[in-house]
């Protein structure tokens, strides 16, 4: 039987170096899940990749093979050797990764618990699992219930008020270091959501921000619409970085946007004006060299957990508040696992029960001869009906035992009484015969 296996590391395990690395836009992403299905090595598959993890969720028959394969792949793609990665990854199996996968769709394993980001990543990674193809029963259910869990969670506790978001953390930080944004220049590049975060944030403070982005130009308009920004291609990022006094990079780029030979004679020619750069990208979008330039200064998302440290006390209550709920929805899918041992056995019951009727009927179809077909019909209905109430009974049982201790000698004993893995003649090679359903004629 195909056992859940996830995965991967996050902040929490590896340093943000390794995790740019180990990053997996889409592209990539689909091609993974594509290599590992159609080799084999799973019947279904996931990957989730944010700033802060890269996790790859599959079905597999041999979890051992999958974890292996999945390693190979990962540092392959990365450019270093697996061994380097021996002490960063985490692997999870069966409901063990299950309950992961709920957490930290809840925002419950995030950098900023309660985070609101989470929640619309797992949901987009979910959804190209579905159109690459690679998604099946039991990754769907998977993540059907854990957004259902995160979704409980921000609307009947108060984690994601609580909370905070890596976009207002971001805000934050750059308030405490260049004062009131309202009376700053701010350039935010790229146009997904995170960046329309930092914006609802710049703008709750009064803010109003230019927008830059390559690809996503219009989306860039749309977001500087929305905001009472402006908005400019990608080829005028130094003249916009020139101007600005907080930068907010978050893009999926592959590489740096701004490097030291691109800030050096922007800083120079500042009058010594400093500039704030926040880079909320992984792969990071920002070099790091640049913090050796005079007037800037640089945060990237592993130094944004100062920030975070402050609010966990009042986080801590409504994160066991969550936990609760999300205990519960992993309860439901629990259950509905333990359902599928059941499942072949009751479909068996009723298919061998369903092909005895069919036969039974065939068998004495010429035994009726007075019979008008609305007649037979009804009969046949009335056979069924009362097959299918025989049946009622041990199907509810044999549901109330799924997960029990002793619920696989109890299927092992149906299967060897109704002969299920066995092939057995639903007849036993014999005709079933009936009663003629018609009087003797008298001689």
């Amino acid at each position: 039987m195909s056992e859940l296996l996830t995965l991967g590391l996050s902040h929490k395990t590896a340093p943000l170096e390794l995790r740019e690395k180990l990053a997996l836009p889409e592209g990539r992403a689909a091609r993974l899940m594509a290599d590992l299905t159609e080799s084999g090595d799973a019947s279904e598959a996931t990957v989730v990749s944010t700033c802060n993890r890269t996790e790859i969720y599959v079905l597999a028959a041999d979890p051992v093979v999958a974890e292996s394969s999945i390693l190979s792949a990962l540092a392959s793609r990365a450019g270093i050797q697996p061994t380097e990665l021996v002490g960063h990854l985490y692997s999870l199996r069966g409901p063990d990764a299950t309950r992961h996968a709920f957490r930290v769709t809840a925002g419950l394993d995030s950098m900023i618990v309660g985070e609101s980001e989470i929640q619309g990543q797992i949901k987009r990674a979910h959804e190209l699992a579905l159109v690459e193809g690679v998604s099946g029963p039991i990754l769907n259910r998977l993540f059907r219930g854990a957004l259902a869990a995160g979704g409980r969670a921000r609307n009947e506790t108060g984690i994601s008020r609580t909370g905070v978001s890596m976009a207002s953390v971001a805000v934050e930080r750059a308030t405490r270091a260049i004062g009131d944004v309202a009376k700053r220049r701010a350039l935010i590049i790229g146009a997904g959501e995170t960046s329309e975060l930092v914006a609802g944030a710049l703008r709750a403070r009064g803010a109003e921000s230019v927008f830059v982005a390559n690809r996503h130009l219009e989306k860039a308009c749309d977001l500087a619409q929305r905001f009472g920004g402006t908005a400019a291609p990608l080829t005028e990022l130094s003249e916009q970085v020139a101007e600005a006094d907080l930068v907010v990079s978050a893009t999926m780029s592959p590489h740096h946007l701004i490097d030291r030979e691109l800030l050096e004679p922007i800083m120079a020619g500042r009058g010594g004006r400093p500039v704030f750069l926040v880079d909320l990208a992984v792969p990071r979008d920002i070099d790091p060299r640049v913090r050796d330039l005079p007037g800037v200064t640089l945060a990237d998302v592993d130094e944004l957990q100062v920030t975070v440290a402050r609010n966990i006390g009042r986080r801590e209550a409504e994160a066991r508040r969550a936990q609760h709920v999300v205990e519960a929805e992993l309860e439901l899918f629990e259950h509905w696992m333990e359902s599928l041992e059941v499942m072949p056995v009751i479909v068996g019951l009723r298919e061998k029960a369903d092909e005895i009727v069919t036969r039974v009927m065939a068998e004495n179809e010429n035994r009726w001869e007075e019979m008008s077909e609305a007649d037979r019909q009804r009969v046949e209905t009335m056979v069924r009906t009362v097959v299918g109430r025989m049946l009622h009974e041990p199907t509810v049982r044999l549901k109330e035992i799924a997960g029990s201790d002793d619920s696989y000698e109890i299927l092992a004993t149906v299967r060897d009484l109704f002969g299920l893995d066995a092939g057995t003649d639903p007849g036993d090679g014999e005709i079933a015969t009936v009663t003629p359903i018609r009087k003797e004629r008298k001689s």
